[in-house]
């Protein structure tokens, strides 16, 4: 099997969410490229490109299948949040040999499991015509919901590391029962590779009972991992090295 590996991060972040996995990763022989999506990186840009506000999911995807057609063969992805949205649209088209979904953004017709997953939408409905224009992340939010299980004295380091994010991206992730588009749909048959599916147990964005949906949508493809006392940010959370090394144990047995 491939030695390559794509990580791919979610809303609000860069490739640098990965630092620590692409260690554990390269330690074992794997070459790792952790792109950031267009109009993202490390940090928070002011004001942020005007271009991002009505990027979709499907513009980050074409981007993705175009870095990967140009590294000659299909590589491992691994994708956190909406990174791993787009890791199962990847997939479907083809462009993957296995995939790990690390708290990964669910595909179209894929409902919301909790209250903690409907409150996170209803936030957003609260930000008025979020969908017109790009956001900024808000401490206090991330504070509660995609950080809540970060260590409370490293919360803001990695806060002041986001940036901004498409709305249009988060109408399509969050209401895609809207999006005439589908610009989040993904046909399960076609994805043939083999999946690991991995939701912390306190996971207050995506859910562990929304990571079963995910995971049985790929049948015995897939492998369903719940990561007791993790949250959603498992890449920079205590524990993570487990975490990385179960990933990589996974791969290498495939």
């Amino acid at each position: 099997m491939t030695k390559t590996i794509v990580m791919i991060h979610g809303a609000f972040a860069g490739g640098w969410c990965f630092e620590n996995f692409a260690g554990v990763f390269a330690s074992r022989g794997w070459t790792c490229h952790a792109p950031d999506l267009r109009f993202h990186g490390d940090g928070a840009v002011a004001p942020p490109d005007p271009r991002l506000a009505q990027t979709s999911i499907s513009d980050y995807t074409r981007d993705m299948a175009e870095f990967i057609s140009g590294l000659g063969e299909r590589p491992i992805v691994i994708g956190h949040s909406m990174g791993g949205l787009i890791a199962q649209m990847l997939a479907a088209q083809g462009h993957v040999a296995a995939m790990v979904l690390l708290a990964s953004g669910a595909p179209w017709g894929v409902l919301p499991s909790t209250d903690d997953e409907l409150a996170i939408a209803t936030g957003l409905m609260s930000a008025g015509p979020f969908w017109k224009r790009a956001l900024t992340p808000v401490f206090e939010v991330a504070a509660k919901d995609s950080l809540a299980s970060i260590a409370p004295a490293a919360r803001r380091g990695v806060f002041d590391r986001f940036g901004p994010e498409s709305g249009r991206a988060l109408f399509e992730l969050f209401f895609w029962m809207f999006d005439k588009e589908r610009a989040t749909q993904v046909d399960a048959q076609r994805v043939t590779c083999p999946v690991l599916v991995v939701n912390g147990s306190q996971d207050k964005v995506v859910s562990a009972a929304t990571g079963r949906q995910i995971a049985r949508l790929y049948g015995e493809r897939a492998t369903f991992h719940e990561a007791p006392g993790h949250g959603h940010f498992l890449l920079l959370e205590e524990g993570w090295q487990q975490l990385a090394r179960h990933s990589a144990d996974w791969i290498a047995e495939r």
